[in-house]
């Protein structure tokens, strides 16, 4: 064979291979991943972008965030305070009051919580609306969840309805905070729909969550739906983490 056909052939075959290597890439990304920028911290308790869920445990399970602010009675970090002031006192000057119903709570009174709620609900029911204590986003400080004045569809779904609740769910995220547990995404959070918990990010993150309909599961890459090629654990234990 001709010198020239044998270099047309091994480019053709190094193609071929590159494009394979491409494709297999591909396939091993997870599916419906965010777009989160690199170097984000998703693992550290005293992250503002860090995912706790029923899978993902805070590493320390005592944390308790080491600077809290109280904002209309309740406590959270302080940039998460200082933003649901602006967000609160912003709402009021359209007419909208939107009151905090619960901030910060530490891993004892959470569980106190979750108690409460398996023996008046059963332990089925329990586990779709409320954490076990290391679980929780309230241990953070980044998660308010909020009520309209009042009290109209308290901590339910119809809190969607309120003037309080269709504020926050069109404008929360202006302000860093995101519906964390959005409706329909039951299989990704892991919670019922809660129109009320909001949850700190940074107004960056929020507005790319917000924009995109996802979950912050998905934004940060830890979703991959079941079924889909060589899809690991959903919400891989952080102790599994490197």
């Amino acid at each position: 064979m001709p010198r020239q056909h044998i270099t047309a052939h091994i480019a053709i075959l190094g193609c071929v291979c590159l494009g394979l290597q491409a494709y297999l890439f591909h396939l091993d990304q997870p599916v419906n991943a965010g777009t989160a920028p690199a170097g984000q911290d998703f693992d550290s308790p005293g992250s503002v972008s860090v995912v706790v869920n029923k899978e993902r445990p805070l590493r320390d399970p005592a944390y308790v965030p080491g600077e809290l602010a109280d904002v209309g009675g309740v406590a959270l970090r302080r940039e998460a305070a200082d933003a649901f002031a602006r967000m609160t006192a912003d709402a009021a000057g359209t007419g909208v009051v939107i009151t905090p119903v619960s901030g910060f709570r530490t891993a004892d009174a959470q569980g106190v919580l979750h108690a409460d709620y398996a023996g008046r609900y059963g332990s089925e029911l329990a586990e779709s609306i409320s954490a076990l204590p290391g679980h929780s986003e309230h241990q953070t400080g980044l998660a308010v969840d909020i009520g309209a004045a009042d009290r109209a569809c308290s901590l339910q779904a119809c809190f969607e309805g309120t003037g309080a609740g269709a504020w926050a769910a069109a404008n929360a995220h202006r302000y860093g905070f995101i519906i964390r547990y959005p409706a329909g995404a039951e299989a990704i959070t892991g919670y019922a729909y809660e129109p009320w918990h909001l949850r700190y990010l940074g107004p960056a993150a929020a507005a790319e969550i917000h924009d995109a309909g996802i979950t912050l599961e998905e934004y940060a890459g830890l979703y991959r739906p079941p079924g889909s090629p060589t899809a690991p654990p959903l919400h891989p234990p952080l102790d599994a983490l490197p």
